[in-house]
């Protein structure tokens, strides 16, 4: 099964919400500002998205250590977990992992942060093992422990999508019977490549 992250099984996009968590409103608001002409041109289509992405990321992140970096994910997954994950969500990767299933999250936000909303100690989707769980996101890279505001992967989007997902099989496609969940534009491709596609659930 695979599960689409912001919008999908949680109830707002967390790349916003995770900036403002770690930087405050103020901060983020001088932040996004100072990158206006950007996003207008990117909602314009005339700025590609992933690019925009990273260098707001860039912005707010690079330099950072590693370490300190992944405890902020954690301490952000931990604070958030309540009430930014959707129970209806919740409840389908559980029977999903009860039912023996494997349960991909496939998501253009940085899996740094994502990873940790189904490995935190105080509930886990499902009360798995966060090995029950492939996370499939973003990824960010770093150099000697440090940051670099780049990103190591392409960001995980449309077309991206279904290539990581494909890489992370380990038998031939035919083999398998996939379900997938999405909520937007960048889901498209993942949901026509699953046998049964669901968009925009677990909506009260």
């Amino acid at each position: 099964m695979l599960f689409d992250f912001d919008g999908t099984l949680t109830t707002k996009d967390t790349f916003v919400a995770f900036i403002r968590y770690a930087k405050g409103n103020v901060r983020t608001l001088c932040g996004f500002m100072l990158h206006a002409p950007i996003l207008a041109l990117m909602l314009l289509h005339r700025y590609p998205n992933h690019k925009a992405k990273q260098r707001i990321f860039s912005y707010f992140f690079k330099g950072t250590r590693l370490a300190d970096f992944d405890k902020l994910c954690q301490r952000f997954a931990n604070d958030s977990r309540e009430w930014l994950l959707r129970p209806k969500a919740k409840d389908a990767m559980r029977r999903a992992l009860d039912n023996g299933a494997k349960v991909m999250v496939v998501s253009a936000s940085v899996d740094n942060w994502v990873r940790p909303f189904f490995s935190g100690p105080e509930e886990r989707a499902g009360e798995q093992d966060a090995s029950d769980i492939t996370i499939l996101g973003t990824r960010i890279e770093v150099r000697d422990g440090i940051v670099t505001g780049e990103f190591s992967t392409p960001n995980c989007y449309g077309m991206e999508k279904v290539r990581r997902v494909k890489a992370a099989l380990t038998k031939p496609r035919e083999e398998y019977d996939i379900t997938a969940f999405g909520d937007s534009r960048g889901d498209k491709e993942m949901l026509n490549y699953a046998d049964r596609k669901h968009y925009k659930p677990f909506r009260n």
